[in-house]
């Protein structure tokens, strides 16, 4: 048994004092729902992520990008059941009942997997603005995060993400130098992915988001916004791009990128499993863990063997 403690008021005082919380310390109910939600979404995302990358491993252009593509594949799909181990072992469902719970609608995923990735150009810009914003809202947690197994965990996942990161801004370097074609491609598949990727982050904080007190995540969304638009627009902008911002302000003085209004209704409608690609997306993961029941079914009236019973 680990430890415990005596009211939330000793239970957020050991937070506050950097304190790191153990799978069997007895957390309070809240706090417990609260990062189990957490990492299940995230979960749920890295899986839904991974499947994007499997669209397009017959698709990708080349042989050296359709290697990327294949290890990508494996890295997203790969965190998603790392996660779902750590929230598993949190005891409030089973890795079994959160993965139904995401092939029936009944759990949420990131609003940018709730689109489809048409063109290669689309593929790049996953890459690079989705995969940075996803990098960005991972570091923020790490940096602080007081559930122990969440964090070590994430250390391999940014590790891995940053080097999707870095693939896409490759990418997107070689079509800034590339034909006219590629350029009005990547163009409008920058029209069609800035704003998702920047709705990532969500809307503003709550100033009593739990999140944030329980430090969970060390950075308000704004914050982590912010900062992502400060270094993406003018990076795109040197490379011959638009910015699909119209109300997007450059101070010149200060040299600082402020983004303009935004319009969250599209992150609410994904969030509703009501984005452009969900139920495609929803249906064809149901499908294929359908098609795949026998094999769990095998796995599970398998006998068991641990006793020594012949292989």
């Amino acid at each position: 048994m680990g430890r415990t403690w005596a009211s939330m008021d000793e239970f957020e005082a050991f937070l506050d004092d950097g304190g790191t919380v153990e799978v069997d310390d007895e957390m309070p109910d809240d706090y417990r729902q609260a990062v189990f939600a957490f990492i299940e979404m995230h979960a749920n995302s890295e899986l839904m992520g991974g499947l994007t990358e499997r669209d397009w491993i017959p698709r990708t252009p080349g042989l050296r990008h359709k290697m990327a593509v294949l290890a990508k594949t494996q890295d997203e799909i790969g965190h998603g059941h790392l996660l779902y181990m750590v929230a598993a072992d949190m005891g409030l469902k089973t890795r079994r009942e959160m993965l139904e719970d995401l092939f029936a609608g009944r759990s949420k995923f990131h609003n940018v997997f709730h689109y489809r990735a048409a063109t290669w150009g689309d593929q790049v810009a996953i890459s690079f603005l989705v995969d940075a914003a996803a990098l960005a809202s991972q570091q923020a947690v790490f940096k602080n995060c007081s559930y122990g197994p969440y964090r070590r965990i994430l250390k391999r996942i940014i590790a891995e993400e940053g080097f999707h990161m870095r693939m896409g801004e490759e990418r997107m370097m070689l079509i800034a130098e590339g034909t006219d074609f590629q350029q009005v491609m990547f163009q409008q598949s920058l029209n069609n992915w800035w704003w998702p990727a920047l709705q990532l982050f969500g809307p503003d904080s709550k100033p009593d988001d739990v999140l944030l007190r329980w430090h969970i995540k060390s950075e308000r969304n704004e914050v982590l916004r912010a900062r992502w638009v400060q270094k993406f627009a003018p990076m795109l902008i040197s490379y011959g791009f638009t910015i699909p911002d119209p109300g997007l302000v450059h101070d010149a003085e200060a040299d600082t990128w402020t983004a303009g209004p935004i319009d969250w209704e599209p992150l609410k409608r994904t969030l509703a499993m009501g984005g452009p690609d969900s139920a495609r997306r929803i249906g064809e993961a149901a499908a294929n863990w359908a098609d795949t029941r026998w094999v769990r079914e095998a796995m599970d009236n398998a006998p068991d063997r641990a006793a020594g019973a012949p292989a």
